[in-house]
């Protein structure tokens, strides 16, 4: 039995196939609680670590500003767990569907600091934020989720479109240079001192120097303090208003918004491993809905067997794991009788107008559409992955 199973009672179910759907009636709160399972807390050689036995509070960070920061509460707010600030100025919240969850605004990569001191046990971040100031040989932070699916950018090398640069057009040629020894150096701005000597040593750039600019680093070779920038790109625009590009083999790192956690605060505080797992089961609901409908249609048919093999006929009609057929009753001659069958699917926004032509290619009507907002899976990949990074 998976011990992710969840809890339910008085369900009714409708059975088609080998597969039974479930319907069940209950509040929004109440069905995503009951969608998140118990796991179990466990000590490391039968003690708790001492910054972590300090206190009982589980603490999730989250950035104080920006977009990352809007854009995080957007995401919590779609998962039901809004976050509630007593006064917008103070940099302590809760959330109320969390009990013992105590919310910490900080700068992204203070998270990170305070995920490794155990000031914070979960936060939410860039993955490049977590890659610079996390994880430099440090095993204790643990990825929970990996693609949140916002705050898309990489973290690449950019140089000048112009002079010793106009013909360049790749990292093995920028490396092939003449110009670049011991005494001139390629010098290369950013605020990634852990990333960039890393990467341009990893792809044979041996005379190299780093340094950090105030502002922005896109005016460092026009201002003639550097030769090249090492920074995050979202669009590009701002590198091309700057006469810099991007080569190829320059891309240090595809980031974007991740979970992240404490090993020391999963496997040791009560309750957070708990509440980890009722925050990922939110996210993975919600982030696997976006951009699916539930596509609804009655079809007269022989038998349910022959309705779902007319569906299964057509190409865009396949749904997640096949269509639900079930019989659709109505009263003839006081009795109930079933002369046809309810077929629902699940299919993407993409495919959402060539699935209803499909449908009534093979006899639907009567179609109805409704967006989607959480799918449930019996159990979560990303959860059987954590237990496995922490030994459980």
């Amino acid at each position: 039995m998976s011990p992710l199973q969840p809890y339910f009672q008085q369900c009714l179910f409708s059975v088609s196939g080998p597969c039974p759907s479930l319907y069940i009636s209950v509040s929004k709160r109440s069905f995503i609680s009951c969608c998140s399972s118990q796991s179990q807390t466990a000590v490391v050689n039968g003690k708790l670590d001492s910054r972590i036995a300090e206190r009982d509070e589980i603490r999730l960070g989250l950035p104080s500003k920006g977009r990352m920061a809007a854009d995080t509460l957007d995401l919590l707010k779609d998962c039901q767990l809004s976050v509630k600030q007593v006064n917008p100025r103070q940099y302590v919240a809760q959330i109320p569907q969390l009990s013992n969850l105590g919310v910490w605004f900080q700068r992204p990569k203070d998270i990170v600091r305070k995920l490794l001191s155990g000031d914070l046990d979960l936060g939410i971040v860039g993955l490049d934020t977590v890659s610079e100031y996390g994880q430099q040989g440090n095993e204790d932070l643990i990825i929970v989720h990996d693609a949140l699916e916002y705050g898309d950018c990489h973290l690449s090398l950019a140089i000048p479109k112009y002079g010793i640069f106009e013909n360049i057009n790749s990292l093995k040629e920028l490396a092939r240079m003449p110009q670049w020894t011991v005494e001139k150096p390629l010098r290369v701005a950013t605020g990634f001192t852990y990333l960039g000597p890393k990467f341009m040593k990893e792809n044979g750039l041996k005379h190299v120097i780093f340094s950090t600019a105030d502002g922005a680093l896109e005016a460092a070779p026009a201002m003639g303090i550097a030769d090249a920038i090492l920074d995050l790109v979202s669009s590009g625009t701002t590198l091309r208003e700057n006469n810099l590009k991007e080569i190829e083999g320059g891309v240090v790192l595809e980031s974007q918004a991740v979970l992240v956690a404490s090993r020391k605060a999963l496997i040791q505080r009560k309750g957070a491993l708990d509440t980890t797992h009722e925050i990922l089961e939110r996210f993975e609901a919600h982030l696997r809905a976006i951009g699916q409908f539930m596509v609804t249609a009655n079809m007269r048919g022989s038998s349910a067997e022959e309705v779902a093999e007319r569906i299964l006929s057509q190409p865009s009609l396949a749904g997640l794991q096949g269509p639900t057929v079930s019989p659709v009753f109505s009263k003839r001659d006081g009795k109930a009788v079933a002369d046809c069958y309810a077929t629902v699917i699940c299919v993407p926004k993409k495919a959402l107008y060539k699935s209803v032509q499909q449908l009534r290619a093979v006899g639907g009507s009567g179609v109805l559409i409704s967006p989607l907002t959480y799918i449930f899976d019996e159990e979560t990949p990303r959860w059987r992955e954590l237990l496995s990074k922490l030994g459980l």
